[in-house]
Order: structure tokens, then sequence, then C-alpha cells
């Protein structure tokens, strides 16, 4: 049976993250120190005890994420345990490009922490917005954010499954199409609290600044291959994941699509390795006949390591 891992992005943070993994694993331990000492600052201490504001700081809930999702990822590697594809969801496919042996963790952790802070920087605090749609084929969607649109910017941002979107935008373009969509028959509109508009045009500016640092780093080519966000293709080689990178900023994440192509490859078994379990529903709602799995804490590590040993 195939199995892919699956790496999550920002929304998955949570104080206590990777702590109990740190505690009884050396090899995660050796993750957590590493990027202690590349970031200059105790990131550790923020994952395992908070506090909160600290942990929703884009500028640290990205490297926060990832070093947990590696940290759990060295464990199931040290335990013989390695996938047939890897994928991630926006910031997720950070984590998977290390997993994959393309960009080595150092590299990565102060790579993402600036990611951060130019997504962060790339639009005032309160000029954007991002919402949830659910219950709406993404062809509505589409037409509900070209009609809101009246100049500013608003657009699918996170294709997660058939019936989830999340668009993003200038505020008053996001309100306005979530209250069209509403008026579609979408079953539920939900604003998210997010410090950025991500995955839409108001992000080039981080895009530009993001292609200068990338551009500066090696990247090896994958020892896994990697089905990346921009286009649902697969990726092999160390130049593509670098222009994937780039383009995925200001571009919306194909997470069905890439999903779909997993399984049209041959995956049956998906576990998402790192903090919370949202990609988890959405493969579910992908394919019910999938075998899908996570490992965020001891105990569901413990069940991935006794289900794939």
């Amino acid at each position: 049976m195939k199995t892919a891992f699956v790496f999550p992005g920002q929304g998955s943070q949570y104080a206590g993250m990777g702590r109990e993994i740190a505690e009884r694993y050396e090899v995660a331990r050796e993750v957590f120190c590493e990027a202690d000492s590349v970031l200059g600052f105790s990131l550790s201490d923020i994952c395992f005890n908070g506090p909160e504001e600290a942990l929703k700081l884009t500028e640290n809930t990205q490297p926060a994420i990832l070093v947990t999702s590696i940290a759990i990822y060295r464990v199931l590697e040290e335990k013989g345990i390695r996938p047939d594809f890897v994928a991630g969801h926006s910031l997720g496919e950070y984590s998977a490009l290390v997993a994959a042996g393309s960009l080595k963790l150092s590299d990565a952790v102060g790579l993402v922490r600036r990611r951060g802070q130019y997504m962060q920087q790339a639009v005032p605090v309160g000029v954007g917005a991002m919402a949830a749609v659910l219950g709406l084929e993404i062809s509505a969607v589409y037409d509900v954010c070209e009609r809101a649109s009246e100049g500013q910017v608003v657009s699918p941002a996170n294709l997660n499954s058939p019936l989830q979107t999340s668009i993003a935008g200038n505020r008053e373009a996001v309100e306005r199409a979530a209250a069209l969509a509403k008026q579609a028959g979408a079953k539920r509109v939900i604003m998210l609290q997010v410090s950025a508009p991500f995955h839409c045009a108001l992000m080039k500016p981080a895009e530009e600044r993001l292609a200068v640092d990338l551009a500066n780093l090696p990247f090896a080519d994958l020892r896994i291959p990697l089905i990346a966000n921009v286009d649902a293709a697969v990726a092999n080689s160390g130049d593509d994941a670098r222009r994937n990178l780039e383009r995925q900023v200001s571009r919306p994440v194909r997470w069905r699509e890439s999903v779909e192509r997993l399984l049209a490859d041959g995956v049956r078994r998906f576990v998402e390795v790192g903090p919370g379990s949202a990609l988890i529903g959405m493969v579910r709602s992908i394919d019910k006949s999938a075998t899908i799995l996570n490992a965020e804490d001891e105990k569901s590590l413990e069940n991935v390591l006794s289900g794939l040993l």
C-alpha cells in the first residue's frame, strides 16, 4: 500500500505542541535544539509553553509548525518508516521538502521565519482578511469573488476539498464575497482569525522578497517525490522545488487536486505529520475509503508506529 506523508500549514499551532515527542525521543529534541540555535532564541519554549499570543505571530507560527512537524518526522524516519510521496499544505510544503531531503532544516527554519515576516509586512494589519466558505462548489466561489471584487482583490486562496474553500483579499471585498456566498447557497461562511490575507495577489510583495532568499539557498533534488501546491504536479528536482515555493506565496493552494493526484498515483494511506489534524478531515472529504492517520503527540505517534511497522 502506497503511503503519503502530508504536512500541515498555518492554523495548526497550539501551546504544548511537540513537547511530549521531544521529552521521549532524543532525535526530536535535536531538531528543536538546532532550530533554537539557528534562530538565536528559544522557539522550543514557545512551542512547548506558549504564550498563545507569541505563537499567533506568523513569524513564530511558521517556524514552530515546521520544527514540530520535522521533529515528529525524524522519529518516524529513525524507526525506518519512509513514505512513497510527500505533500504539504502551504507552509507544510517546506516541511515536506525538508523530509524529502531537498532543503536543510537549518535553512528552512530561518527561511520560513522571514516568509512570515514578509507576509505580515506586505499588507497592514486590518487591511486584508480571509474567510472559509463551506458547502459551495469552487466554480460558484470563483463567481462570487469576481462579482465582489469591485476593483479590489478577493480570490480563492485554499482549495481544500469539494465543498471547502477559503478566500483572501482586501477586507471589504472579502466581506462582500462572504455575503454573496451566503446568498449563493453556502452552508456557512466563517471569517478567519489570521494576521494577513495569504495566497492572493496582495502577497506579491512578499513573494518578490522571498524570491531573493530562495535564490541564495541550495535545493537538492528530492529523495521522495512531492506534489506541489501551485499546480498539483510531481516535483523531483531542486530547481522545481525552489520555483514552486516562490510561486506559492501569491497563488492558491490546490490541496484538493494534490490529494486527487496522490490517489491517482496509487496512494491509499495518508499520514498527517505535525500539529493538528485538519488535513485528515480534508482528505476524508475527498476519499472516504483512504486509510488516514495522524502523528502530532505521543499517543497518535504510537498509533502510527504500530500501524506502519
